[in-house]
């Protein structure tokens, strides 16, 4: 495991003390100052920067645990369902929406997610011809604090039997032990962010290489996981061509695309609070220096050609390396960009997501409905 992360502290909500995630984290953290306070108490200890990412926060969530993506009318959305399982990330991304989306400090990790997980299995029963594709890597990366919860071990258990769900994994990481031991697999997708080699290395602050990342995911392919890729956020930098094909030759040395069930792009977008904490937590970061416009949800863009440009072309790479178009989509784009770049589109958000529905099916073959 490669992760530049330290954990110094952990605060225990009160109600926390009492699941046994709460018991196995300590455990891992025996000689680390603890303090129990109240709910919703915020401590910054004198962090630079208000984050406190070296800090464990151990949480009872008394939220809703699985929601539907927060995409936008304005856009083709994927129909994607979050599994909530905590707050923020320690790998310190400098365009991370998570610095503007989230106003609490700490790494949360919610310790009663094991007992929630049999009411959304009850959810999904409620509907066996939906297909529900649920993933974890939306409030935080779903490996990056493995070694920790356990989760990777823990959550694919509600979908086991389901034949109606998919769990998928999102990371930045090498951190792929705990999926490797676990004999829980069943219809889990591994998923990697990926980007231009400048990117990762300017900006993903303490996330390992892509070469790292690809390591992990061919040892995840060789035990039998599907894989999936998420090019998001795409970000234009001198030579960005060149970045993004360095990317996908890495790809076609590491991982074998017949097992690839979905490859996302998106090219970056924030909100506009987001620019000002960027520019104070991350001040060499170049990522804002483009050509912005305010888009139809509000979050500013990259100018449009600017954005068919760059689909195209990694979409071009990523095409040629696959053998084939199946899985490539694009992540809140309009219908004239997806018919621009990628000379096809769903048309509305329930076609993308039905698009997506039978990849599943293709996939999992007479494993699914």
């Amino acid at each position: 495991m490669t992760l530049g992360v330290e954990i110094k502290r952990i605060f225990i909500e009160k109600g926390a003390e009492k699941y046994p995630m709460h018991k196995r984290v300590l455990e891992k953290f025996s000689d680390l100052p603890i303090k129990v306070i109240k709910q919703d108490i915020t401590e910054h200890h004198n962090c630079s920067d208000g984050m406190d990412k070296d800090s464990l926060r151990l949480i009872d969530f008394q939220g809703e645990f699985l929601k539907p993506c927060p995409g936008t009318n304005e856009y083709i959305c994927c129909g994607y369902q979050i599994l909530h399982t905590g707050t923020n990330c320690p790998l310190n991304c400098s365009y991370c929406i998570l610095q503007a989306y989230f106003n609490k400090p700490s790494l949360r990790i919610f310790v009663n997610l094991e007992q929630k997980l049999m009411q959304i299995g009850r959810i999904l029963d409620s509907q066996p011809e939906k297909i529900f594709r649920i993933g974890t890597g939306e409030f935080t990366d779903s490996l990056a604090l493995d070694h920790v919860t356990e989760s990777s071990s823990i959550i694919p258990g509600f979908i086991k039997g389901r034949r109606n769900a998919v769990l998928e994994l999102k990371t930045k990481t090498d951190y792929v032990q705990g999926l490797l031991k676990s004999s829980q697999r069943d219809r889990v997708i591994v998923s990697w962010s990926l980007n231009s080699p400048h990117i990762v290395s300017k900006e993903e602050h303490k996330a390992p290489s892509i070469e790292k990342r690809l390591k992990a995911a061919r040892k995840c392919q060789e035990e039998d996981y599907l894989l999936g890729f998420h090019f998001d956020p795409l970000i234009r930098h001198a030579n960005w061509q060149e970045g993004y094909r360095r990317a996908i030759d890495m790809l076609d040395k590491y991982i074998d695309p017949k097992k690839v069930i979905w490859i996302s792009m998106g090219c970056i977008r924030y909100i506009p609070s987001l620019k000002s904490i960027i520019r104070r937590r991350h001040p060499n970061t170049h990522i804002l220096d483009g050509e912005f416009v305010n888009g139809m949800d509000g979050k500013m863009r990259y100018f449009k050609p600017i954005r068919i440009e760059t689909y195209r072309f990694i979409n071009d790479l990523i095409v040629e390396w696959k053998g084939d178009k199946g899985g490539v989509y694009l992540c809140m784009e309009s219908d004239e960009v997806w018919q621009k770049a990628l000379g096809w589109s769903p048309g509305t958000s329930k076609d993308l997501s039905e698009y997506l529905d039978n990849r599943v099916r293709i996939f999992f073959n007479n494993k699914m409905v």
